[in-house]
């Protein structure tokens, strides 16, 4: 899993088995589309992972996460991504504000902080926690796809890898259900 920083700024999160040669393609415009109009770019974060699947997980975690998150993660303030990581809306319990009849008291209540205090905090590593990880039925998939044919063919390599993304997309709407 790697994140580039575009020209532009922005950010953009992927996953690959040669970070070497991806690196390549996008700086050369074979990369994904959305860098080919954003060159050059310049690798910021790299995670490594023994398996695809993994890597493919933890992209799309990062890819949801707002730029703010993903700056911590680069910098390597871990201790922010908690903080982060909470529900910002104003019908938040800790926020006060947003829909009054749906939140208690005022009087009841907790303060509103703007860290939570460290002891609360859980320890961030660069894995992705155990939970994080696909159900253990596309896994199997995966697994069985990849311990198939030989792929010599990098045009093979692709469809297998988007057949991938596609089951553990799959996968993760339905944990989210």
């Amino acid at each position: 899993m790697y994140i580039l920083k575009c020209v532009d700024d922005t950010y953009y999160t992927g996953s690959t088995v040669d970070l070497d040669r991806r690196l390549s393609e996008h700086q050369n415009c074979a990369g994904a589309n959305y860098t080919k109009k954003r060159l050059p770019v310049q690798l910021v974060y790299f995670e490594e992972y023994s398996r695809i699947d993994e890597a493919f997980y933890r992209e799309k975690q990062v890819q949801g996460w707002c730029r703010k998150k993903k700056e911590a993660l680069i910098n390597g303030t871990l201790n922010d991504l908690h903080f982060l990581a909470e529900c910002k809306n104003s019908s938040h319990f800790r926020n006060i504000g947003g829909f009054d009849s749906a939140q208690p008291p005022v009087s009841a209540q907790p303060p509103v902080s703007a860290q939570p205090p460290v002891s609360a905090q859980p320890p961030v590593s660069a894995q992705p926690p155990v939970s994080a990880q696909p159900p253990a039925s596309v896994r199997e998939a995966l697994n069985r796809s990849l311990s198939g044919a030989e792929t010599t063919s990098e045009e093979v390599l692709v469809k297998e890898l988007e057949r991938e993304k596609r089951l553990i997309k799959m996968a993760m709407e339905e944990n989210e259900l």
